[in-house]
């Protein structure tokens, strides 16, 4: 874990202490995209993941469990682009330990004496630790959690923000209001759009193995695989969870040279009756199509790279009747284009 070995060596400040062993030796930091073909894997030694046939993945207790069983999928599938400089939290709190956890976890911790006799002492004094019956909340066992954080383990810019030691919310409490971040149905949703996959985007061309030049080309995408797709993110400890869905609205085509046309004239196409585009049939030579490209030259002896991307639109609903919007998403791919110069057109 290279970037958390830099940070506690250019910040060694008891604060970031703090942070680096919430981070390190406090097991369980999971990842918002900690998934391979479909799966989650391993995401430390106190949190698991279980994937069943129908995609369902489920992070043990103290993690956030995802459903992933109506999710997209495919070689092609991808992750989602905020419209926006918005992005999902890279850091957020949820419960992790029960008290006999964090006992187990803290004392090894203040035994090997690593991180000083002040702060050990301090640590368990914040603890009560001397207190056998009372001591981490032993007394409330079962009346509540200790929340800790949890960390997008690809670091993305603030991911060190969350660095409060853990800290308890008996059942039913809300986490204090001075903590960012503390899952709410929102933030399950939030933490679930990083989690949707949506379709590649190649678009079918007509002609299909190269087009000619003046010559419009339709494009559009299979409607079947361009249906809305969602993530199911919950906390079972807390009983709370939401859905975050993803509904495909357009495709902008960028035909990959400034001389060309698109159809619309705009480039983007908008989806209708749950399609993107309109496939070619014989007899349409004349017409104009929907979605497409007219190129205006040749692409002499190589291709033009025309990008097609999707345009999704992002709704939640969660416990409690919670919902609202999140900034749309788009993905695309580019794909080869081969433009000949042939003038004429063969019906």
């Amino acid at each position: 874990m290279p970037a958390l070995t830099r940070a506690m060596k250019t910040l060694p400040t008891v604060a970031t202490v703090g942070l680096c062993l919430s981070l390190l030796v406090f097991p369980g930091t999971a990842n918002a995209d900690d998934t391979l073909d479909g799966n989650t894997q391993n995401t430390g030694s106190e949190q698991h993941a279980e994937a069943s046939d129908d995609g369902t993945v489920a992070v043990a207790v103290g993690g956030v469990k995802f459903d992933r069983s109506k999710n997209g999928g495919g070689g092609s599938a991808g992750a989602l682009t905020s419209s926006t400089s918005w992005s999902p939290p890279p850091c957020w709190y949820a419960p992790k330990y029960s008290p006999q956890e964090l006992q187990e976890t803290l004392e090894p911790i203040w035994e090997a004496e690593s991180t000083g006799y002040e702060w050990d002492a301090e640590q368990r004094e914040k603890y009560n630790a001397k207190d056998e019956e009372k001591g981490f909340n032993k007394d409330k066992t079962g009346e509540g959690y200790w929340w800790d954080s949890y960390v997008d383990k690809s670091y993305p810019p603030g991911w060190d923000e969350c660095n409060k030691g853990p800290f308890w919310v008996d059942t039913g409490d809300a986490p204090p209001a001075d903590i960012e971040n503390a899952v709410t149905p929102e933030i399950l949703a939030e933490l679930a759009y990083a989690e949707i996959r949506v379709p590649g985007t190649e678009v079918t061309l007509a002609p299909a193995e190269a087009t000619k030049v003046n010559l419009p080309t339709w494009a559009w995408l299979n409607g079947a695989e361009f249906k809305p797709v969602s993530v199911t993110a919950s906390v079972e400890a807390i009983g709370i969870e939401a859905t975050a869905t993803a509904e495909p609205v357009s495709l902008q085509i960028k035909p990959g040279t400034p001389d060309a046309e698109t159809y619309p004239a705009s480039g983007v196409c908008e989806i209708n009756d749950g399609r993107i585009g309109e496939p070619y049939e014989k007899g349409k030579a004349d017409d104009t199509p929907p979605c497409g490209v007219k190129y205006l030259r040749s692409s002499g002896g190589g291709t033009f790279p025309l990008q097609a991307t999707v345009t999704w639109k992002i709704h939640w609903a969660g416990t409690g009747g919670a919902g609202g919007d999140l900034p749309d998403g788009s993905f695309g791919a580019t794909q080869d284009v081969t433009v000949q110069e042939i003038q004429s057109i063969n019906r």
